[in-house]
């Protein structure tokens, strides 16, 4: 099973690594990758505090306690797993970014960005939309620009809405 998953992670990396994206596309892959970095779910967090009604502080201690399971998740897994990443086995034809660590899976940025929108999302339904919509594109970016296989931000999606969820069940 995990060569099957593997031989159609690195056919779709070569199809991405080869694809002269429009520009529009990149900026918006540059910039949810950089959101994933921090810089969007802190002002989502800061805007529920101050718009979020009495649920506020419960909604960003789960999004916050979720995000750190997270965080502490991906480094034990990168570890253990030891995945090389896409970017490390072929050049990308657009995309220069630099990786924050040398392992592949799962995908931190997807996992935090997830384990952060769902806990929101479950306190907040109107915003599920646009917050799960923001965690895709961070996922998406992350294999777009050659930075992890589709089977890490699958995983580190599933994992990141499952701690966000859990978080949800503990503090609300």
């Amino acid at each position: 099973m995990l060569r099957f998953i593997a031989a159609r992670d690195h056919g779709l990396m070569r199809r991405i690594h080869g694809w002269q994206a429009p520009r529009w596309f990149r900026i918006w892959m540059l910039a949810a990758t950089r959101g994933g970095d921090g810089w969007l779910w802190i002002p989502v967090c800061v805007a529920a505090l101050v718009a979020g009604g009495r649920n506020s502080v419960a909604a960003v201690a789960a999004a916050g306690s979720a995000t750190a399971a997270g965080a502490a998740s991906f480094l034990v897994l990168k570890r253990f797993t030891n995945r090389r990443r896409p970017c490390d086995i072929q050049p990308h034809c657009w995309s220069e970014m630099l990786p924050p660590d040398q392992f592949s899976f799962p995908s931190g940025h997807t996992i935090t960005s997830f384990a952060t929108a769902t806990s929101l999302a479950l306190f907040y339904e109107a915003w599920a939309a646009p917050l799960l919509v923001c965690a895709a594109s961070v996922a998406l970016s992350r294999v777009v620009l050659g930075m992890h296989f589709l089977s890490d931000v699958a995983a580190g999606a599933i994992l990141g809405a499952a701690l966000g969820a859990a978080a949800w069940v503990v503090f609300r």
